[in-house]
């Protein structure tokens, strides 16, 4: 393909990506099914050129960035809320699929190794969580849902991968199951290890430059800077480059500036728009170079549709007799966590009235460990994961592109290579257009709902209302405030703030007050901005409010302080 064509290419997968991602909300179907729809239909047409793109091209350069954008947006706290369920669902289901459908494999090609077999069940085992949240999203599903599902996704991928090259390792000699266990607990440390470093300079160096083309141009290759070392150690790069999310994800918000979020946020949906959506119209565009390879190494087309239909079906008896034991274990502590939630309430209760425990030099700590402590258990009390969420989380096993690009990076000397990749796009295909497309029935007919707008504008009021407060008697009230030059502010400019915190606003620009309020107003609001956004940090740290109840405020906070920035 020249230059030129390529650039045409190009400019039409955009568009094609465009009009999907305006299309799907009209359509009620999730924007990657109706991209891997649409490539399907362009790769039957006749004399379309084949589609052979490097499994390196997504494992190494689209990966990163798409589980970099995710992790830095995932919420910390709901993270670790259910990082249980989470690590049941990425790395013990993993595993087991990958055996049981090797076993399967196994069985099936006679001169397939077990440790071959194994190799590819890593590559069907790790359900991609782009089209299960669009849609939960878009039909308002619980927070928890979708956390539990984003979360899943962030790390199934590292799981399969390592996984996979401990297996095909395998393949080349006597496989030793201690061996594999050390390599792979190996992989996951040290990616922590590295993409928590990583994520942490990273931001430091951040807040350092006070322009955010240029932070935003750094934060680009930070997902590269984690990934890479972590590989050369022969450890799990996409799992540091997740860590590196989280720990960013984390930081920013505290160290960097409202400029350099927005800037990120802007630039980095962007490209997760096109990256995400592209390899997806890039996974239906494959369809027929798959078949020709198939029929040129002289196996059956059919025999790996219908093995991959057998694969299909096993994973989703895996995937629901999993959840079983998820769901029935979360329903029967429900109950204990109210009672933890009560105790840890009246505990408070007893130690703010406890004289001697205020003049304890660690009193701040253990409040707040206290209060991180009901937090969760109230959270875990109020935040049940029912039956019904139960089969949407079931129902939620779609594989995706990294399925495919992982089965076209398996040595080419494997036996059935070329029928074994075709296995796998078939289970990526029917899983993504079959349960992608009937989730949202799914869930209508369930009857799930998210969280209660009236209840989620009551929390948010109250947040804001603690937050108002907290930068009131810290600043406004202050009997020792003072201007940047030493001097105090006037009354007339603390009056006209005590009325302007509670709105988060700007000035209006009516001109009402002197030239002398006019210059300290903008520095007085700058402080209660910077008390508020410390208010709400406590919040964000002890767990108090939902994460969106947390989002919606630090939203607006944000937008005070680019009014006052334009002041």
């Amino acid at each position: 393909m020249g230059f030129e064509q390529f650039e045409i290419v190009a400019v039409v997968a955009v568009l094609i990506i465009v009009a999907a991602s305006y299309f799907s909300t009209r359509l009620g179907l999730a924007t990657p099914i109706i991209l891997v729809i649409v490539g399907l239909g362009v790769s039957l047409i006749p004399g379309m050129p084949e589609v052979h793109p490097a499994p390196e091209l997504i494992l190494t350069v689209v990966l990163p960035p798409l589980l970099y954008s995710a992790a830095v947006n995932m919420p910390v706290m709901d993270f670790r809320r259910d990082l249980s369920t989470i690590g049941a669902l990425s790395v013990v289901l993993v595993l087991v699929s990958a055996f049981v459908v090797g076993t399967l494999l196994w069985a099936i090609f006679p001169n397939l190794s077990f440790a071959a077999a194994v190799a590819v069940g890593a590559v069907v085992s790790p359900p991609d969580a782009v089209a299960a949240t669009s849609i939960g999203k878009r039909l308002g599903l619980p927070p928890r849902l979708l956390t539990i599902l984003e979360g899943e996704g962030l790390v199934n991928d590292a799981t399969a991968l390592v996984l996979l090259r401990t297996a095909v390792a395998a393949t080349a000699g006597a496989f030793s199951f201690w061996q594999a266990a050390g390599d792979f607990f190996y992989a996951v440390a040290v990616a922590i290890v590295v993409g928590t470093v990583v994520g942490f300079v990273a931001v430091r160096i951040r807040s350092k430059i006070d322009q955010p083309v240029l932070t935003t141009a750094i934060s680009f290759v930070v997902p590269f800077i984690a990934f890479l070392p972590a590989e050369l150690a022969h450890a799990s790069g996409v799992l540091a480059v997740v860590a590196a999310g989280l720990v960013t994800g984390a930081m920013g918000v505290r160290r960097l500036s409202v400029a350099d979020r927005n800037a990120e946020r802007t630039n980095w949906l962007t490209a997760q728009l096109l990256l995400e959506n592209g390899v997806f119209l890039l996974m239906g565009l494959q369809l027929m170079t798959l078949i020709d390879d198939v029929s040129h190494d002289g196996l059956s087309v059919w025999s790996a549709v219908w093995i991959g239909l057998a694969v299909t079906v096993l994973l989703g008896i895996i995937r629901t007799v999993f959840v079983v034991p998820v769901v029935f274990t979360a329903r029967r502590r429900r109950s204990d966590y109210e009672e933890k939630a009560r105790r840890f309430s009246e505990v408070l209760d007893h130690v703010s009235a406890d004289e001697r425990f205020r003049s304890h030099p660690r009193h701040e700590r253990l409040e707040r460990w206290l209060q991180r402590r009901h937090a969760d258990a109230r959270f875990y009390a109020g935040n049940g994961l029912g039956w019904r969420g139960g089969a949407v989380l079931a129902w939620s096993g779609m594989r995706g592109v990294v399925t495919l690009a992982a089965a076209q990076s398996l040595p080419t000397d494997f036996p059935y290579r070329t029928q074994l990749v075709l296995v796998a796009f078939v289970v990526a295909l029917v899983t993504l257009v079959g349960q992608g497309g009937t989730l949202p029935l799914l869930i209508r007919v369930l009857g799930i709902r998210g969280t209660d707008e009236e209840r989620a504008r009551r929390e948010l009021s109250l947040l804001l209302s603690e937050v108002n407060e907290a930068a009131v008697g810290q600043v406004v009230d202050n009997p020792d405030l003072r201007r940047r030059d030493g001097k105090p502010f006037d009354a007339a400019v603390l009056d006209r703030a005590r009325q302007m915190h509670e709105r988060m606003t700007s000035p209006d620009g009516r001109g009402h007050e002197h030239d002398a309020a006019k210059a300290q107003l903008p520095e007085l609001l700058q402080l209660i901005l910077d008390a508020q956004q410390d208010a709400l940090n406590e919040a964000r740290s002890t767990g108090s409010y939902d994460s969106s109840t947390i989002k919606r405020a630090q939203k607006q906070l944000d937008q005070g302080y680019v009014r006052i920035s334009g002041v």
